[in-house]
């Protein structure tokens, strides 16, 4: 089942059902009119939009529309909780080397995990607005679950068994800003603005057997200002997968209903110690932090420039049809003024 939120003038959009090539949408409001009211009674009402799912791919649906991607919202507008793991530890690992910091060998076997705002995300066609470029502006491409109710100190296969839904995520980071954030020892929160989701959010299902051990083994395209920056698979170099990254969140407390779990950027290996560019015969990267990092490493600085107002962003994921799965995320860099 594929599902979207739609702008209509109020905080949490209109739920809609979307079809499986993403060509048209209805709305069921007699079943749930949000998201988070249909993740908050889950398994009384996902089966009924199931069956409007299945009408409305085989064409016998009344009230359908042509779905558009840039009327959307973030499939949840505003959520209880968004935490944003570190899945990719070559990623870290990478961060770290550039700046001659030793990696603790824990980050191998304990995920990394913030808590970012979860009360203002924007849409997948919305700018990014950042008040200044000295910030440092990145994109960084993820892929992020939804999950239904879960109990504190569950097991990372009882955690699996409670996600719903998946989407892509443009985790925008002000990379100025990190450097004395994380000085002062309390972790992101200037640094990490809004994010946003893909148009659309899927049940693991649509992905048949892209999906299998809490990983989605497919690209993940990110396309900066027209030109391919990154391919890197989502299923591999995941050190930790989704049922982990949940339990991980879950340690200590309920996570409740449409809790949102972002796995970190999506990095590659690739076979070499650190990952190539596409220009040079590699899957690329998910952030212009990582090739920096590379430059750094190789050449002793790093000579490509974080974004500036103007610059473009464009995340999608497809499938071995070449069909859009989540619709794409598509973003200009725009400065912000009050």
């Amino acid at each position: 089942m594929k599902l979207a939120s739609l702008k209509n003038g109020s905080r949490d959009g209109l739920l809609v059902v979307v079809s499986r090539d993403l060509s048209r949408c209805v709305a069921a409001p007699a079943v749930a009119a949000t998201m988070q009211q249909l993740l908050d009674s889950w398994a009384q009402l996902s089966p009924k939009l199931e069956e409007v799912y299945q009408a409305l791919n085989n064409g016998k649906v009344d009230g359908e529309m042509a779905f558009d991607e840039a009327q959307c919202e973030s499939p949840l507008p505003r959520a209880y909780q968004w935490a944003d793991g570190s899945a990719y530890v070559n990623h870290v690992e990478l961060v770290r080397k550039a700046r001659n910091a030793e990696m603790p060998p824990s980050f191998w076997t304990d995920p990394l995990m913030y808590q970012g705002g979860s009360d203002d995300f924007i849409g997948p066609r919305d700018n990014v607005e950042v008040v200044s470029e000295d910030y440092g502006i990145d994109f960084e491409g993820e892929v992020a679950v939804i999950t239904d109710d879960v109990a504190m100190a569950c097991s990372a296969d009882e955690a699996r068994s409670k996600i719903r839904l998946l989407m892509l995520v443009n985790d925008v980071s002000l990379r100025g800003l990190i450097p004395n954030e994380l000085a002062k020892g309390f972790g992101f929160f200037q640094s990490k603005p809004s994010s946003a989701f893909s148009p659309v959010a899927v049940t693991p299902d649509e992905l048949g057997d892209n999906w299998r051990e809490g990983r989605v083994h497919l690209p993940l395209l990110s396309t900066y200002n027209g030109k391919l920056f990154g391919k890197p698979n989502a299923g591999l170099d995941m050190t930790f997968d989704f049922g982990q990254l949940v339990a991980h969140a879950a340690k200590t407390r309920n996570l409740g209903a449409g809790a949102v779990i972002g796995s970190g950027t999506v990095s590659n290996k690739q076979g070499t110690e650190y990952g190539t560019a596409v220009d040079e015969g590699g899957v690329g990267y998910s952030c212009i932090a990582e090739i920096r990092m590379i430059e750094t490493i190789r050449d002793g600085k790093p000579t490509t420039a974080f974004m500036k107002f103007g610059d473009t962003i464009r995340m999608e994921m497809l499938d071995a049809q070449g069909n859009s799965i989540f619709g794409a995320i598509d973003q200009k860099v725009v400065q912000y003024k009050a």
